[in-house]
Formats: structure tokens, C-alpha cells, sequence
């Protein structure tokens, strides 16, 4: 039988499964391993794989009956929902990721399927919950898988590794528009740290953004009648207080924040245009006791004085 050599198109493709990784390996493994074994008059390679594919749909079999009989984890899954979920500090146990995470790292898992983090990095891309372990895939194609130890109606326990379990508590979600969802990709592009050195336009639209996060973050909090919503733990140039709020010192700018930026001569950059902007401007305070609608106005402002 003649062999097709030259007028053929070979196609390579990524397996992000990793039951279909495992697979793929152990077939290799048969297959090389026979391959030696037959050059000594023991085995064949065809032989060995059809036991192995034969193995696989008697699993088959049993994963169907496993499936059947899944009530508990449809119960779990139920129970999840795909909320909102925000890190807290451990009252009793200290918290091995309480020194990593803060009252600002929240997980977003939407019901499309898709998700949005910030663990300390932002991160965004597909979530898939099986049984009580959570997949993560991000936009690099890099899967996390979380195990969950506990759910209840406001609270989560995560076990990220090692022995070390953090605890989230659950928050309303905000509504499908990624224009008003405060933890969209759409309003976080200013948490994606820079890939090369910015000019002033990009640098102004990092700042532009990082301003309507702010505005659909105090939209969602006062929609929501959240009474205390935190602005402490958010990298950010601004120094929030109870009635406005103004800059911090450049020296006062949190290692996070800095990080966003190319190098520290950009991250100066960002620090003289948006100081540039309030000393120009004024901002105009609404005369209201809602704080809700005060803060949205004020940063709503400095969004026009941005553009």
C-alpha cells in the first residue's frame, strides 16, 4: 500500500481537557511502550490499545450510572448559583492568604460561563463547576482548579493549595451589562498591567477607566443599599472620605497600583496628568445626602474632565 508523504496537510491543535491530556499520554505510553516489547517477540501495540479503548467504555458505562445517581451534586450546583463573591478576613483561625488577599479581591462567575477575579492579579475568562471543584480558565488558556469546602447561603470556603483555605462571602450581583458591572473586563482594563511604555493617550485612557470602575462600583453599591461598601483595599490614586474625595501623595500610591504601569516613569506620568486635572477643574458636589449619588456625580465629572 502506498504511504501519502508529500501531498498531505498535518493539523496541530491545544488539548485544554485534561482527561483528554491524560488519554493522549497514555496511549503514547502503550504505544512506545509495545513498540519495545514487540522488537522482543512480546507484545503488539494494536492488541494493547484496543484492551485500553475497551477499559474506557466500560468506564463509559459507569460514569452514565454515576450520573443518574448525581443528585447531591445537582444540589451543590444549584446551591451555587453564580454569584458574587468577595474575600474576607478569618474572625477566629487566621487565614494563611490574609497577608495575599484583601477585603478587595472578589470572584465574579456570571452565568454565561464567564468570570472575572482579582486574586492580586485581574484575571477573566470561563468558569465550569464540577462536583465541588471549581475550573478557572483564563484569557491565557491556564486552568485553576479550586476545591470548595464549604457553601452556604452568604459565606464560601476555598481551598487554594496547601493547605491554605480562604473565605469569601457572597455580595449581590450586579446586573448583565458589562457597562455597568463593576467587575467586568470592560471596566478593569486599567488593572492589566502594561506590556510596553505607554504614551500620554494610553495613559489617559488607563486613568479614564479606572475612573468608570469607580462609577459602576458606587452605582452597584448604592443599588444595592449597601451601607459600607470598601474603597480601602482598591488600588487607586484616589483617597476616598466620607463626604468627596481628593489624591494621594505619590509616594503614598500602593505597590499594586504602581505595578499597572509600564515603568515608574509612566506611573509618574499618570500621577502628574490626573493631579494636572483636578488642580484645572473643580468638581461640582451635588447637594444630597446620599452618598451613593454623591460619589457617582464626583467621578462622572472627572471622567469628561479626562476625555
Amino acid at each position: 500500500m502506498d504511504r501519502n508523504i508529500y501531498r498531505r496537510i498535518e493539523v496541530c491543535f491545544p488539548l485544554y481537557d485534561e482527561s483528554a491530556r491524560q488519554q493522549i499520554r497514555t496511549l503514547m505510553r502503550l504505544q512506545l511502550e509495545s513498540a519495545k516489547s514487540a522488537s522482543q517477540g512480546k507484545s503488539r501495540s494494536q492488541q494493547t490499545v484496543y484492551r485500553y479503548l475497551a477499559g474506557l467504555r466500560t468506564a463509559l458505562y459507569c460514569c452514565l450510572l454515576l450520573l443518574l445517581s448525581g443528585l447531591g451534586a445537582c444540589h451543590f450546583n444549584e446551591q451555587f448559583s453564580s454569584p458574587l463573591w468577595f474575600y474576607r478576613y478569618s474572625s477566629n483561625t487566621p487565614s494563611k492568604w490574609d497577608t495575599v488577599l484583601t477585603r478587595g479581591s472578589f470572584l465574579e462567575l456570571r452565568p454565561d460561563g464567564s468570570y472575572s477575579q482579582d486574586f492580586g492579579h485581574f484575571d477573566y475568562g470561563n468558569w465550569q463547576l464540577k462536583e465541588k471543584e471549581l475550573y478557572l480558565t483564563n484569557q491565557h488558556h491556564t486552568t485553576y482548579i479550586f476545591r470548595l469546602l464549604k457553601i452556604g447561603e452568604k459565606e464560601m470556603d476555598v481551598y487554594l493549595s496547601k493547605g491554605k483555605i480562604a473565605y469569601f462571602e457572597k455580595q449581590p450581583r450586579p446586573p448583565g451589562r458589562s457597562s455597568k458591572d463593576p467587575f467586568s473586563l470592560e471596566n478593569n482594563q486599567w488593572r492589566i498591567p502594561a506590556t510596553h511604555k505607554e504614551n500620554i493617550g494610553e495613559i489617559r485612557q488607563r486613568l479614564h477607566n479606572h475612573f468608570q470602575f469607580w462609577e459602576a462600583y458606587f452605582q452597584w453599591g448604592s443599588d444595592n443599599d449597601i451601607s459600607a461598601i470598601n474603597v480601602t483595599d482598591i488600588p487607586s490614586p484616589l483617597k476616598i472620605y466620607g463626604n468627596g474625595f481628593g489624591l494621594k501623595r505619590y509616594d503614598s500610591l500602593s505597590v499594586q497600583w504602581r505595578s499597572y504601569f509600564f515603568d515608574t516613569e509612566d506611573c509618574h506620568t499618570a500621577d502628574t496628568l490626573i493631579k494636572g486635572v483636578f488642580r484645572r477643574n473643580k468638581i461640582k458636589w451635588p447637594d444630597t445626602d446620599d452618598e451613593g449619588k454623591l460619589f457617582v456625580s464626583g467621578v462622572q465629572q472627572v471622567e469628561e474632565f479626562l476625555k
